[in-house]
């Protein structure tokens, strides 16, 4: 299995150059064809995030969008997929903290630990974070 570097996953999503969205295209074809889902760190997606959101004004409803539309893709495999489905849980709730911090306890959970200490207060508002100090 593949996995795809942040600058794939933000060509085939934004489609602002033509030349690299095709290949993307054919390779999400191939992937599909050859039954082999093309992989996706947590460490991708969360620069994805950064990315689409500094560099292309991404509000949180576009980025929630797009995660989305990944998630039901069969063609793309997410690392700790339930980690990232509880992530963009808590980031859709109001007065979520920003999306790396929903990444970073949806990963603790899966991962049984916890809770994550945080001196963030909008995080620490989230099942499983608590407010250090």
């Amino acid at each position: 299995m593949a996995a795809l570097d942040t600058k794939v996953l933000v060509r085939w999503l934004v489609n602002d150059d033509a030349a690299q969205t095709a290949a993307v295209e054919r390779l999400v074809h191939t992937a599909l064809a050859d039954k082999a889902p093309l992989f996706i760190t947590t460490t991708v997606l969360l620069e994805t995030e950064r990315v689409l959101r500094s560099r292309y004004r991404f509000e949180r409803a576009a980025f929630t969008l797009a995660l989305d539309a990944m998630l039901s893709v069969p063609e793309l495999a997410l690392q700790d997929e339930s980690a990232v489905e509880q992530a963009l849980w808590f980031y859709r709730q109001e007065g979520a903290p920003d999306f790396a911090d929903c990444l970073h306890l949806g990963v603790t959970s899966l991962a049984g630990q916890g809770p994550l200490l945080t001196f963030d207060v909008r995080a620490a508002r989230l099942e499983g974070a608590q407010l250090l100090g």
